[in-house]
C-alpha cells in the first residue's frame, strides 16, 4: 500500500490537506473517507488498508478547522462548505481514476456530511458507507441544552459549549490513550457554531433520506455514547426506496473501526461492498 498527502483550496480558498491509499495493483475503485468531529484523516490507515486490499484508491481530506487543513479550529460558516469541500475531493479523485466506481464512507458527523453529500450529488456514487452517523442526538441529552446551542450557535459561533470525551470513544485503552495524545485531535470544548450547524443537518435528515437512491451500508454499536443508535436504526424505513443493510453490534462504542472486534466490522464492510462494486464495474 502506497501513502501520500496533497492538498487543494476549497470554499473561501481554505487550504485542505488530505492524504491517499493506492493498492499494490492497478485500482478498480475509490473511496473516499469522511471523518468525524474533531478528529483527522491519518486515524483510517488502517480502516484505508482494509480497502486497499479490495483494490480501491482511498482519499482521505481532513475537513476544514480539522487536521492539518486550515481555518479555525472547529469553525464552520455554513454546512454546506464541508459538502463543497468534498466535492472537490471527488473530482481530484475521478481525475486521478477515470471510470472507477465511488464509495463514500462517513463516520459520526462524518456520516452526516456524507449522507447530505449523497443527497445533492448521488451521481457517479456506487455506495455510502456510515459509521456511526450522527442522524440523531445521543439519548438524554436535555432539550433546554439543545435550544440554547442552537441560538449561541447563531450570535456567539465561537462560545465553548460541550467536550467529546476519549474514553467514549473506543474500549480499546490502546486507542483511547492515542486519542488523547495525538495533537491533529481537537481536545478541547466544540464551539457553540459547528455545534448548532450539526444539530440543525441532523434535523433536516429524516424528511430529505427518501429521495436518496444510492446502495447504503450502516454500521452503530449499542453502547455508543455520542451518537445515537436509534438514529442509524431509524435510516432502512427512512430509506425505503434504496438497498439499505443495517448492521448493530452488541456492546461496541462510537468509533467501530477502532473497536477490539474492527476486524470484523471492516470484514462485513468488505463483504457488503464486494458485489456492489463488481456490479458496478460491469455496467460500466
Amino acid at each position: 500500500m502506497e501513502h501520500s498527502e496533497s492538498f487543494f483550496r476549497g470554499v473561501y480558498g481554505t487550504r485542505i490537506n488530505y492524504s491517499v491509499w493506492k493498492p499494490d495493483g492497478e485500482p478498480s475503485g475509490i473511496m473516499v473517507i469522511s471523518h468525524g468531529l474533531g478528529e483527522h484523516a491519518e486515524r483510517y490507515a488502517h480502516v484505508a488498508e482494509a480497502f486497499t486490499g479490495l483494490g480501491l484508491v482511498v482519499y482521505a481530506p481532513d475537513h476544514r478547522g480539522h487536521g492539518r487543513s486550515g481555518g479555525r479550529r472547529l469553525g464552520l460558516r455554513t454546512w454546506g462548505d464541508f459538502t463543497a469541500d468534498l466535492h472537490t475531493m471527488f473530482a481530484i479523485a475521478r481525475r486521478h481514476n477515470p471510470g472507477l466506481p465511488t464509495v463514500l464512507l462517513g463516520h459520526s458527523m462524518g456520516g452526516t456530511i456524507a449522507l447530505t453529500y449523497a443527497l445533492e450529488h448521488p451521481e457517479g456514487l456506487s455506495a455510502v458507507v456510515l459509521s456511526a452517523p450522527a442522524i440523531q442526538l445521543a439519548t438524554g441529552t436535555p432539550k433546554l441544552i439543545v435550544a440554547l446551542g442552537k441560538t449561541l450557535g447563531r450570535y456567539l459561533p465561537f462560545v465553548p459549549v460541550e467536550k467529546i470525551s476519549a474514553d467514549d470513544v473506543s474500549r480499546d485503552p490502546v486507542v483511547v490513550e492515542q486519542y488523547k495524545n495525538d495533537p491533529l485531535v481537537h481536545h478541547g470544548f466544540v464551539p457553540a457554531g459547528i455545534a448548532r450547524q450539526l444539530v440543525l443537518t441532523m434535523e433536516s435528515l429524516p424528511p430529505r433520506l427518501g429521495r436518496l437512491r444510492v446502495p447504503l451500508l450502516v454500521l452503530h454499536g449499542t453502547e455508543d455514547k455520542l451518537t445515537a443508535v436509534a438514529g442509524s436504526r431509524s435510516v432502512p424505513d427512512l430509506v425505503s426506496n434504496t438497498d439499505c443493510t443495517l448492521h448493530v453490534y452488541s456492546g461496541l462504542y462510537h468509533e467501530l473501526f477502532n473497536e477490539p472486534e474492527k476486524k470484523q466490522v471492516l470484514d462485513d464492510t468488505v463483504e457488503w461492498l464486494q458485489p456492489i462494486l463488481a456490479a458496478a464495474r460491469t455496467s460500466s
